[in-house]
């Protein structure tokens, strides 16, 4: 299926693809476009719009469009929810809501900042998705032990 959205991503226009792509529909294509053109290439192009507002996919209450998709398609698995509570976080800049949501606004500013080509963003965003996951999946435990001798 085709997903699409408004260009110069950040926050929820790369985790939403991450999530998608992993947890949703392994083969999903990503389009982005300028804002104005979304509903009408959206129809053209029989894609489904995200992440922005008068869509189903989208932002719910103080709830982004990451957790409509966990809640959509009913992803129980803890890393994914604690990984909702880190985007909605640094999508709704709530930084009270996990340590690691202002980290990951940071990142996510400095990568719209660093490439100009959208879907090479999305490529090099995919791989800071995939190393959250492993953190908050498998070691999330594990602790800095550098000691100062």
């Amino acid at each position: 299926m085709k997903w699409i959205t408004r260009e110069r991503p950040k926050i929820d226009r790369i985790a939403c693809p991450w999530l998608i792509k992993n947890f949703v529909d392994s083969e999903a294509e990503f389009i982005y476009v300028p804002k104005e053109e979304v509903f009408e290439k959206a129809e053209m192009l029989n894609a489904i719009p995200y992440d922005i507002p008068g869509t189903e996919y989208s932002h719910e209450g103080e709830r982004c469009t990451f957790d409509y998709i966990v809640k959509k398609h009913e992803l129980t698995d803890p890393a994914i929810l604690q990984i909702a509570e880190i985007v909605r976080g640094a999508d709704t800049a709530r930084f009270d809501l996990a340590p690691q949501a202002a980290g990951l606004w940071a990142i996510s500013a400095g990568l719209s900042y660093n490439f100009r080509n959208d879907h090479e963003q999305l490529d090099f965003g995919m791989q800071i998705y995939n190393a959250l996951y492993s953190w908050a999946k498998y070691v999330q435990e594990e602790k800095h032990t550098w000691q100062n001798n």
